[in-house]
C-alpha cells in the first residue's frame, strides 16, 4: 500500500523514503495538497516500464480475424465475426 508524504517531510527523511520504497512501500509525494510524484523501487519501475500498450498487445495477437468474437447486447451471448 502506498503512503502519502508532504514534499518537505520527504526531503527531510529522503533516505528513509527510499528504504521504504525498496522494501515494497512506495510513497506519493504531495505539494500543497496535490499529488506530484511517486517514489518507488527501481525493480517496480522496471516492471511498469516494460508493460506493453493495448495497441501493442492487439498488434501481436496471433489469431485470425475470424477467431475474434463480438459481444452482443445480451449477457452470455457472443457472435462470431
Amino acid at each position: 500500500m502506498m503512503k502519502e508524504i508532504q514534499l518537505r517531510d520527504a526531503k527531510a527523511t529522503f533516505s528513509a523514503v527510499v528504504d521504504q520504497a525498496v522494501s515494497g512501500t512506495p510513497s506519493i509525494i504531495t505539494r500543497h495538497g496535490r499529488k506530484e510524484a511517486v517514489v518507488l523501487s527501481y525493480e517496480d519501475y522496471e516492471k511498469l516500464a516494460h508493460v506493453p500498450s493495448f495497441g501493442q498487445l492487439l498488434a501481436a495477437y496471433p489469431g485470425d480475424e475470424d477467431t475474434i468474437t463480438e459481444r452482443s447486447d445480451k449477457p452470455g451471448r457472443d457472435v462470431a465475426l
